[in-house]
Formats: structure tokens, sequence, C-alpha cells
């Protein structure tokens, strides 16, 4: 089995996947942080193709970071100064050839995740 990175956006104060949010993955490797690439959801909250497919994947700590902020601004919630979650970073590691699905939980004030399947 090759592994492989998804995700799935829910905004579950409005009860419906999180269309247009941007993600930026990054890898870790002690205190570097590097860029790999940034995607955005579509109407069903997912990305359009798997964010580390797996001819890119190798084992290790990356960080998928969800611009919740800026997706709240455009769903309409009603604008905080600052806002309470503007960018949520999710740091998790993969230590094996396998389908990581983390998935974000999102409202204007809280989140959750799990690894999902």
């Amino acid at each position: 089995m090759a592994g492989y990175l998804t995700t799935h956006v829910l905004d579950t104060a409005r009860g419906c996947p999180a269309d247009g949010l941007t993600i930026d993955l990054f890898r870790i490797d002690g205190e570097a942080r590097t860029h790999l690439k940034t995607v955005t959801t579509n109407d069903d909250g997912r990305t359009d193709a798997q964010i580390l497919p797996a001819e890119e994947f190798a084992p290790g700590v990356y960080e998928l970071v969800f611009h919740a902020g800026a997706y709240l601004d455009a769903a309409g919630t009603p604008p905080e100064t600052p806002r309470f979650l503007d960018v949520v970073p999710i740091r998790f590691g993969m230590s094996e050839a396998a389908h990581y699905h983390v998935p974000l939980l999102l409202s204007p004030f809280g989140y959750s995740t799990y690894r999902g399947s």
C-alpha cells in the first residue's frame, strides 16, 4: 500500500462543507519548516486531489495550516477584531505508508480533528 494524505473540512456552525478554505502543507524536520504546497477545498470541503499523493509521500512530521479566518470572513460569519480562530495549525506524524486522513470540524469558536479513514 502506498501512503498518501487527504482532508475534509466541515463547517459545523453552518452545517455544511467548508468550500473555498485555503490549506498550506509543511514538512517539519527539526527546526526546519518547509512549505510543500497550497490547496483549496472544493464544494464538498475536500481537495480536488490528494494533498500529498503516493509519489510524494515520505514518513515524517507534517503540518496542515487551515486559513479559517479568511474562510469565515468569506462565509459571512460576523467578524471580530481579532477573530478568535484565524489560522489553525495541525501538526502530526506519518510513520508508515498508509492513508492518512486529517479532517477538520470547524466553527468560529472551536475546532476538532482526528485521524480518519
